[in-house]
């Protein structure tokens, strides 16, 4: 059994689940699942819940995130990436300058605004996502959404290229944000490079590559023991709760944790109410799940784990 969080700095040029697989067989992992899928285009910050963790994917998936992206102008493309086809070129004249670019942010992209996202999207629609339906061919109503924008800088203004620093709320599409830009400045822009750097509470140094996993299996060479590699993966591994970021946590003593991991609901008298709080055992630090402290404070729990022996921290 494998438990915990990996946090993958996915490289260009590979699926969200094709980098996935490709940890998972390295970890020799039963369950695993990604937090947010990256185009093949994109890099960066792919969590990867391993085993009891995957319980907790939801609230990585519901995290804000940072990106960095360069938008090409002048050039729009089918997918709004650069790994689409050309559909249109326009010259970036005199008028895009980095004044009027910064002007626009600040008006059409900063706080609630609305967005359609794109069909090459892995949004679904009936079960299918887009991105499948439209390299079919296939086109359908998508629904204009809410997201949130935090903060957006621009960082670099090089004629024919913007770096943006992006901070959003889930759901957030940043090849729909370059594709409005481009149509704002009348010049038409797509996605050159797209770079998660955070998701929730993981930051973008917490990361490690690809390269370097597999390179860490292969050092340990064929003969390795396989649990002597197992450890030194396991090294890697985040605790489940780390996906929960500043949530509120409470520690039960051993006979009130049992009664919690089958599901009972327990008085806490000295507790105020909290929609979530991560629930630990008070002297072995274990993780057990999460859980609510209702008005009547009883803590009704809502997920638990398995097993665990990772410590509280």
């Amino acid at each position: 059994m494998v438990d915990g969080i990996l946090l993958l700095n996915k490289p260009s040029g590979i699926t969200s689940n094709g980098a996935l697989q490709r940890v998972k067989r390295l970890f020799g992992a039963a369950k695993a699942g990604h937090t947010g899928a990256l185009d093949p285009l994109a890099t960066g910050m792919l969590p990867l819940c391993f085993g009891e963790a995957t319980k907790f994917s939801q609230f990585l998936l519901d995290a804000d995130k940072r990106y960095l992206t360069t938008a090409k102008l002048g050039i729009r493309t089918n997918t709004s990436d650069a790994d689409g086809d050309v559909v249109a070129e326009a010259e970036v004249g005199p008028e895009v300058t980095a004044e009027r670019i910064e002007a626009l942010i600040r008006e059409h992209f900063t706080g609630e605004i609305e967005q359609v996202p794109s069909m090459f999207s892995a949004l679904k629609f009936n079960g299918q996502p887009l991105y499948k339906l439209a390299r079919k061919g296939i086109e359908v109503e998508v629904k204009p959404r809410q997201v949130t924008v935090f903060e957006i800088h621009m960082t670099a203004f090089r004629g024919d290229e913007v770096d943006l620093d992006i901070r959003c709320s889930k759901g957030t599409y940043i090849r729909s944000i370059v594709e409005d830009l481009g149509l704002l400045l009348g010049c038409g822009a797509h996605v050159q490079m797209l770079h998660r750097l955070d998701s929730g509470p993981y930051k973008a140094s917490m990361m490690i590559e690809l390269d370097q996993l597999e390179q860490l299996v292969a050092d340990l060479g064929e003969d390795a023991d396989r649990n002597s590699i197992q450890a030194r993966l396991d090294q890697l591994l985040l605790p489940a709760w780390t996906a929960l970021g500043e949530t509120p946590s409470i520690e039960l003593p051993e006979i009130l944790a049992k009664r919690v991991l089958n599901g009972q609901k327990i008085a806490l008298t000295d507790q105020e109410p909290q929609p979530l709080v991560r629930i630990f055992e008070e002297n072995s630090g274990r993780f057990l799940g999460v859980g609510e402290i209702a008005e009547d404070r009883r803590l009704l729990p809502k997920r638990l784990m398995n097993t665990t022996d990772q410590p509280a921290g």
